[in-house]
């Protein structure tokens, strides 16, 4: 789920979708596109993607990060996205994709779960107000948009197993909305304050460790349940990563963790 970056969203490319519109689609292997989506993309993933693929995997997020992924800052952004890298190969497929179809498919992102729609979050910078956008968008090349099989934004959400998917893009988007300010104070992403944010963000198991084994739990207050769950649980600790960001760069209170006084002598 990305930002929505426009004044009108009558431009945005695709057929925007209310929760009661339909769609068509279905994709099965009899089709001639069948897995012509999974490559040469800009795919762009989100922190509790890369929960679900390194535990498929079976690796620590750090290995994801530095064996699946790319890092790039685009212009006038001010904090990372991660990409996933495609293969080295002549058609720069998914590096997850087989002659068999997907090799992680339970465990796929949410860009390829909510295939062919694409959710935003639109926000309106006038009433300073944001909601979630849909937009049914498949390529010209797919052929899944011709057939019969009908489906909502609910329906298809259930069918994919992917109402979790979209609760916690939705919160980490909520979270990308606060970097259209810098809080860097001109360091940029790759100073001490971006580097603490994107291992909170993204890299789960080292920001894990830093939280259990440094000064951090002396100096914050973490709700009782989310502090014991920390430890075993890699979604407890994208959701405390996710609230010390806010309260860390952006002096945004929140329910999960606060900064405990300091005492003065």
């Amino acid at each position: 789920m990305k930002l929505v970056e426009t004044d009108n969203l009558s431009d945005v490319r695709g057929r925007m979708l209310k929760d009661t519109d339909t769609f068509a689609f279905r994709c099965h292997p009899a089709l001639s596109c069948f897995n012509q989506c999974c490559r040469n993309l800009n795919f762009y993933l989100n922190p509790y993607d890369i929960i679900r693929l390194k535990q498929n995997l079976r690796i620590s997020s750090d290995a994801f990060i530095d064996n699946y992924t790319d890092i790039v800052l685009r212009p006038g952004h001010y904090f990372p996205d991660v990409l996933l890298r495609m293969a080295d190969n002549a058609e720069k497929t998914c590096p997850f994709l087989t002659n068999s179809g997907c090799r992680v498919y339970a465990d796929r992102p949410h860009t390829c779960r909510a295939f062919p729609v694409e959710h935003g979050l639109y926000v309106d910078a006038g009433k300073n107000a944001a909601q979630l956008v849909h937009f049914f968008r498949p390529p010209e090349f797919c052929e899944g948009r011709h057939e019969s099989t009908v489906w909502t934004l609910k329906t298809w959400e259930a069918d994919q197993e992917a109402a979790f998917y979209n609760q916690m893009t939705a919160a980490w988007a909520g979270v990308m909305r606060l970097f259209q300010a810098d809080p860097f104070d001109g360091q940029g992403p790759e100073g001490q304050k971006g580097r603490m944010a994107f291992m909170a963000a993204y890299n789960g198991d080292a920001f894990r460790e830093f939280v259990l084994n440094s000064s951090f739990l002396q100096r914050y207050k973490i709700e009782a349940g989310l502090r014991m769950r920390i430890k075993t649980d890699d979604v407890a600790v994208l959701k405390l990563g996710m609230a010390w960001i806010k309260m860390f760069l952006f002096g945004v209170k929140t329910k999960e963790i606060k900064a405990k006084p300091t005492i003065q002598f």
